[in-house]
Order: structure tokens, then sequence, then C-alpha cells
């Protein structure tokens, strides 16, 4: 009998084997015919629009080195994720590009270093809006309710006698767990003002306090965003948490193109 899984895996490995030879051979014929601008050395390609020499080690991109704009023969320049003409402003695609796609790393570094700023930012705020809303210390004296006469059997009377047992009832008060899978029920992807999300209880402001209370154990487990607009309680789903990569949505308005960061385009 015809073992297929076997063979299906074999095939999947002569695939891949042979994808890399051709990859090996398409940058090879590429490069012929350049060489390093610093030592007039050979070349071989690193890693997907990086190329080094092999006498001195130097590395570059050998699209915007060898490669110029084919409408004007402008000077091309690496725009976060394609290659742009500086002169004409023409997108131009990379003869030095196989089946990949070269990414801008100074400037995700940059991004990512934003990233965590504006969440250290987020987190103060945070910290001191819980610090401004807490009440003040009260030293209050304790009551002493033998200096009303009758007070004490008048109370007595009401809850009955000092000798009666009081049964035990449970408390319904705070369920953190049934907070959280409600608040996540009507989180959106752009902000919400914690007023939009729906009351649970019929007391409405204690309601409110549970609310916040859920979305403060929810934003410090990373799983939203909250801040203060003003008197209102902003929240949304945590970046993190969409599509992609934890890298904010400024690409669209650095480079001018749509699309999660991560696909490879051919």
């Amino acid at each position: 009998m015809i073992d297929i899984v076997r063979l299906a895996f074999r095939l999947a490995e002569a695939v891949t084997g042979f994808a890399g030879r051709v990859r090996q051979l398409y940058y090879a014929v590429m490069l012929m015919g350049h060489e390093c601008h610093r030592c007039g050395g050979g070349l071989v390609m690193e890693v997907e629009g990086r190329c080094r020499c092999k006498a001195c080690g130097h590395e570059f991109d050998p699209t915007v080195a060898f490669q110029s704009c084919g409408t004007c023969g402008g000077r091309l320049e690496l725009r976060v994720r394609r290659y742009r003409c500086t002169q004409c402003g023409a997108d131009v695609a990379s003869r030095f590009l196989f089946d990949g796609l070269a990414f801008d790393a100074e400037y995700f570094r940059q991004k990512m270093t934003e990233s965590r700023r504006r969440k250290r930012d987020l987190r103060e705020r945070v910290r001191k809006m819980l610090a401004e809303s807490r009440s003040p210390h009260l030293d209050a004296m304790p009551a002493d309710l033998t200096t009303i006469p009758g007070l004490v059997d008048a109370l007595n009377g009401l809850v009955g006698s000092a000798d009666e047992a009081v049964p035990w009832q449970a408390a319904t008060g705070f369920d953190l767990k049934r907070y959280q899978s409600h608040v996540e029920a009507h989180l959106r992807d752009f902000p919400i003002g914690l007023d939009d999300i729906p009351s649970l209880t019929e007391d409405v402001r204690k309601d409110l306090i549970w609310r916040f209370v859920a979305i403060i154990f929810m934003a410090h487990a990373g799983l939203v965003d909250v801040w203060q607009d003003g008197p209102t309680i902003t929240v949304m789903k945590h970046e993190a948490n969409g599509e992609g990569q934890d890298i904010p949505g400024d690409l669209e308005d650095a480079d001018g193109i749509e699309g999660p960061l991560c696909r490879a385009e051919a």
C-alpha cells in the first residue's frame, strides 16, 4: 500500500528545497555584475533587501544602491515597506526581491518606542486618576450609643433579641468575572464612554463604580485601553488584541498604503 502521507511530506520537502535553490540562483543572477562600492568585492544576498560584501563584510540594500526609477531615472528610497522614487514619487518594484518584502527597520524601532511611551503615559494617567478619586481620610470618633437614653433598647427591639440567632445570608455583591464578561461583550474597536456600557443592576451609581473597577482590572491585564477625557472615562479594546502586532496605526499615514504589516507581498 502506498503511504500517501509520507509521500506528501517528501514532496513538500522537495518543493521547499527546490524553492531555496531557485532563490539562491535568482539572487546570484541579479547581483552578477554588481560589486561592493567600498572595496569592489563580490556580493551575496543575506536576507530580503540586504546584501553583504564577501570581502569586507559591508551590508547594504541593493535596490537603493543599484536600481533607479524606470520612469524618470531618479534614486530610490525604502519607504516603510515599499520603494519610492525620490524624484517623481512613483512606487517602484524591486528587482532584488524574490518572494519577500523589505522593511525599514529603523522606522519600526521608532514605532515600537512610541508605542511603549504611550502605554507608560496611559498607565501614569490612570494611576493619577485613581489617586485623585480616593476619598480623604476620615478621623471619626466612635459613637457612644449610651449617651442617648433608650436608644440601645430601641435598636435591640428593631433587630430582635441579642440572644436570638441571626440566619446567615450569602452576600449579593460585586462579581468581577461577571462584569468583565459584560464589559467585553460591549467593547468596540473604537473608543466608547463608560456610561455607554449598560448597567447590570438597578442601582445605577453602584453599577457604574463596579463597571469602572472591572475595566481597571482589565486594563491591568492588557485587555483594554482606558483613559479620561475630561469628565468622561473612555475605554476600547487594547490594540494588541486586534489584528497584527503591537504597533499603532500610524503606518497608513506614514506611507499611504493600507493592510497589516506582517503580510508578505510578492
